[in-house]
């Protein structure tokens, strides 16, 4: 990364950093698609099994791991303050970080996954494909945070098209054993909804491959050292990373339990509005990819400056993220909105399926605005390591807004499941609106810091 100067210049670095990163988390959403498409192209049951055992297994994953992103700001403004030693012990206690907690989570798995299941009271056949699904994925848990503490650490020095091609090289990988497990073919056994959890378990031990050999062997990172040692355990570091990481690692957690909860709760419908429902999710999370990449390279630039002293510049960056998040989220809403029967088709095969699927993308547009707003403002916020306050507004936010407004909507009125999705709406745009007043806060608290310098 290097200093800029214009507005042209930054945007021109925000899209450096932005493009790899946006075909990186496709990349990864796209795991989660072959899951469900292929899923639901075997039987509506298996989608359902595999929905709820997404349900349940994003808020796990994106809420541990997004304690370990705290090491992408403190790499960056580590970085931008010329602290090579400091990085290279961030990303090594990072890493023993993750293995710990991924162990953690096998563990507590091993002993509540069961009786959670049977509390749910699922159909027999969507029961034992959620169970199967989570089992075969908890073998990638371990590499999959390895590989985010790793994959940060590379996006803090800027270099974010190196992790776009190990992604691009797995993704046929992803959906060759995706096919032959769900189906059964070449002579694998046919799991059904189940195999899409080992296929994603394979991949991930395939990119922590490729992601450690990368480090070790290629420049700038082998210069960082990071696997030289096993030693250098330390317990500031890890409480470093853990000061910035869980309010950031809580604020994922109560958004994406959030709409897990939701799932949950409509899981007192049919199944066909269990994969309606999962599936109009599934399409507006794979366009939250771009806002989300938007807001991973803002953390990385705005951190980068804070580091270096230059408020102004951070501050720019702030705000081109979010206005740029703002604008993308409107095209792409409206084109869901226009072609939503045809991307509903993707899904499943079942008219039935597809109409409601359809019915529900109309909200998608408002939805993906507000969610746009509260991502890049948030991010915004990480950069500059305030996350105590950004978690607050979003557990108020997710838990006191979207869904009491959501509940009271689907069963108090007669819009039936829809109203999950206005309640989310008003939520997200509350989180929105109050994240970026907090935004311009800290900002002008930065702008006294750098007069009075």
């Amino acid at each position: 990364m290097n200093q800029t100067f214009t507005i042209q210049e930054k945007m021109k670095q925000i899209f450096i950093l932005l493009i790899p990163i946006l075909i990186t988390q496709l990349g990864m959403f796209s795991m989660v698609f072959f899951n469900t498409i292929m899923s639901g192209k075997y039987h509506s049951s298996d989608l359902a099994g595999v929905a709820i055992g997404s349900s349940i297994w994003n808020p796990v994953f994106t809420g541990l791991s997004g304690i370990l992103l705290a090491v992408s700001p403190i790499v960056a403004q580590s970085y931008g303050e010329k602290k090579t030693g400091e990085v290279t012990s961030i990303v090594k206690n990072g890493i023993y970080l993750a293995i710990m907690i991924a162990v953690s989570v096998i563990i507590i798995g091993f002993f509540l996954l069961d009786p959670l299941l049977t509390k749910m009271n699922l159909p027999s056949g969507v029961q034992d494909t959620a169970r199967n699904y989570l089992i075969g994925l908890s073998f990638g848990i371990i590499p999959l945070f390895a590989f985010n503490v790793l994959r940060s650490f590379i996006y803090a020095l800027g270099k974010t098209r190196v992790v776009m091609v190990i992604l691009i090289v797995a993704l046929p990988i992803n959906l060759l054993f995706n096919y032959v497990l769900i189906f059964g073919r070449f002579g694998f056994p046919e799991l059904g909804g189940a195999g899409g959890g080992y296929a994603t378990a394979v991949t991930y031990w395939f990119i922590l491959g490729m992601i450690i050999f990368v480090i070790k062997t290629q420049s700038p990172f082998s210069s960082f050292e990071v696997f030289a040692s096993f030693k250098g355990f330390s317990l500031e570091k890890c409480k470093e990373i853990l000061k910035i990481g869980v309010p950031m690692g809580l604020s994922i957690f109560f958004e994406t339990s959030m709409f897990a909860v939701v799932t949950i709760l409509l899981s007192k419908f049919n199944v066909t509005t269990i994969a309606a429902y999962q599936s109009a999710l599934n399409i507006v999370s794979f366009l939250y990819m771009i806002p989300m990449s938007i807001s991973m390279a803002q953390t990385v630039l705005v951190g980068f400056e804070v580091g270096a002293g230059r408020y102004k510049d951070a501050r720019a960056y702030s705000w081109l993220g979010i206005y740029l998040s703002i604008i993308i989220a409107l095209v792409t809403g409206l084109l869901v909105v226009l072609f939503r029967y045809q991307v509903a088709g993707f899904y499943s095969n079942e008219a039935a399926v597809i109409s409601l699927t359809a019915h529900f993308l109309i909200y998608a547009l408002f939805f993906q605005i507000s969610d746009a707003i509260q991502a890049t403002a948030q991010a915004a916020l990480r950069g500059y390591k305030d996350v105590n306050i950004s978690f607050i507004i979003t557990l108020i936010a997710y838990w006191l807004i979207c869904l009491p407004v959501g509940y009271l909507l689907a069963h108090q009125t007669n819009l039936g499941a829809t109203g999950y999705w206005i309640g989310l709406t008003i939520g997200l745009l509350a989180a929105g609106v109050c994240l970026s007043l907090r935004l311009i806060y800290i900002q002008k608290k930065k702008y006294i810091i750098e007069q009075a310098g």
